[in-house]
């Protein structure tokens, strides 16, 4: 006997790492050992291998075996390292080729007849193959069309163990091997969500969510039930242009992990994620024991997160925003290590005047009290709503309003959000940045971005006076700056700040 080795992928959030499989048979009482950080499902894997070898007519060696892998320090999760645990033990009991298999990864779980079952995260693991220069990956046939998507590697999709094993000996006395059946990889195409045509009047929620959409600001609404918050917050993603191949990869990876990708196609609509109220601070977030999955916010990465009936979430799980709403990544921290998952998304918040949800004024049947009110809404933080670009108050539609012409369609809003971003794009290409929302406030007040005296006037006594605070000082000169972008201006002037201010400071406290 001898020693065998392959390689798999350790994928942690998003993030692949190469793992060294080695295999050792030596002599002594028939065993099977796996170290390295194995979980339970891992862990387990001795079990589906030794039924898995039997139903494929292959001699599992009846000795003492011990599988590493290596670093020995990262953690391991499930069961996609079966199928190269078995490669590894196939090499030391001298059935497949050393040297045919040691550069190649092999990602897959073991069904006890010997099938290659689907697992989740191989997209992501496939990349970290590709960027490690590993020129070949098996994967099983479930998920071809998923690592097709990556280029510069060779994928080779097998359905089950015997197989495999057939066409290492074919490779071995160098007969020709079947070409594998891969499928050519697929793009989702542009779905046609909801249109804002069909959103009745509310001229201003239009005009605030295309600025939110040109220049990636974050947005709250306050109004009664049935004025058109929720309507207007589903067209938002359909104003985003569509992804480009690193965004893409970065969202289809992360529905890879979450076992999400129902038809294995890159995913470049941007994302629209509308969790319930009553949702736990890790489903929102992340998190879970041992292994941390990506929440809500990370599966709105580069689309939008539409939190309905905001104050109805619990206190900590709304805070708990605030910091991917800056960093644009979330963080999980385990005894076992950190796992970071990318949270760039567009925050959308939505919320009644009050508890009952009634119209309070005119023919109103509310009873809450004005100290009610202010209770209610006082649930959404100072903090997170000064990190919240656009205020809005939202107001019941009239007959004369639903009379009149009919708004424009989500195509022809987003022609003028994609000349917008294009602009923002070409302002910023020799920094960082790309969106208006994404530039450090210093930067706009400094230098040549600095805009003059006579423009910021009512925005330096809005500052003066206590009505903002620089943040949100910040705020209104990137408002700005979109506002300008969607004009086709230059630069910001009066009106264009005058604009982003009234954007900014309505109220949305009772």
């Amino acid at each position: 006997m001898t020693l065998g080795r392959t390689k798999s992928v350790a994928v942690n959030g998003i993030d692949g790492r190469v793992v060294q499989v080695e295999s050792d048979v030596s002599s002594g009482l028939p065993a099977f050992v796996i170290t390295g950080m194995p979980d339970t499902a891992c862990r387990q894997s001795p079990e589906r291998i030794r039924a898995a070898f039997a139903n494929s007519e292959l001699q599992l060696p009846k000795q003492h075996i011990t599988v590493n892998l290596s670093p020995a320090a990262l953690p391991k999760h499930g069961s996609g390292f079966d199928l190269a645990i078995a490669i590894a033990v196939l090499i030391s009991a001298k059935v497949v080729d050393a040297t045919l298999a040691r550069e190649v990864v092999h990602l897959g779980e073991l069904g006890l007849d010997g099938s290659i079952r689907s697992v989740t995260g191989v997209l992501p693991a496939v990349v970290a193959a590709a960027e490690a220069g590993v020129p070949q990956v098996v994967v099983p046939m479930a998920n071809a069309a998923e690592a097709s998507l990556v280029p510069d590697v060779e994928v080779i999709p097998m359905a089950s163990l015997a197989d495999l094993a057939r066409r290492y000996d074919l490779l071995r006395r160098h007969q020709p091997v079947p070409e594998p059946d891969l499928p050519a990889p697929q793009y989702r195409q542009e779905q046609h969500g909801p249109d804002l045509a069909d959103v009745a009047g509310q001229e201003e929620a239009r005009h605030a969510i295309e600025v939110a959409a040109a220049g990636g600001h974050h947005m709250a609404m306050v109004g009664p039930p049935g004025v058109g918050k929720t309507m207007i917050a589903e067209r938002l993603a359909g104003l985003l242009p569509l992804l480009d191949r690193r965004e893409a990869l970065e969202v289809t990876a992360i529905h890879s992990v979450l076992g999400a990708l129902t038809d294995d196609v890159l995913v470049e609509r941007p994302p629209f994620v509308a969790p319930h109220h009553g949702t736990t601070m890790a489903a929102v977030v992340g998190g879970g024991s041992g292994n941390v999955r990506p929440g809500a916010a990370s599966r709105a990465h580069r689309g939008v997160l539409f939190l309905d009936e905001a104050p109805e979430f619990k206190r900590d799980v709304l805070d708990a925003l605030r910091q991917p709403l800056e960093s644009g990544f979330i963080e999980v921290a385990r005894a076992r290590g950190t796992v970071r998952y990318p949270a760039v998304f567009q925050l959308v918040l939505a919320a009644n005047p009050c508890p009952c949800g009634r119209n309070y004024g005119k023919g109103a049947s509310c009873t809450c009290s004005p100290v009610l009110r202010r209770g209610y809404l006082s649930k959404l933080s100072g903090p997170l709503l000064d990190r919240v670009d656009v205020h809005l108050q939202m107001h019941p539609v009239t007959r004369l309003t639903l009379a009149g012409s009919k708004g424009e369609s989500t195509a022809t809003v987003a022609e003028r959000v994609l000349a917008a971003r294009r602009r923002q794009e070409a302002r910023w290409k020799h920094s960082r940045w790309r969106l208006n929302s994404q530039v450090p406030g210093p930067v706009l007040r400094r230098g040549e971005w600095m805009l003059p005296g006579a423009v910021t006037r009512d925005l330096s006594l809005a500052l003066e006076t206590g009505a903002l605070t620089l943040r949100g000082y910040d705020r209104c000169l990137r408002l700005a700056w979109t506002v300008a972008d969607l004009r086709g201006v230059e630069r910001p002037g009066p009106d264009e700040l005058g604009e982003a201010l009234c954007l900014r400071t309505s109220q949305v406290a009772a």
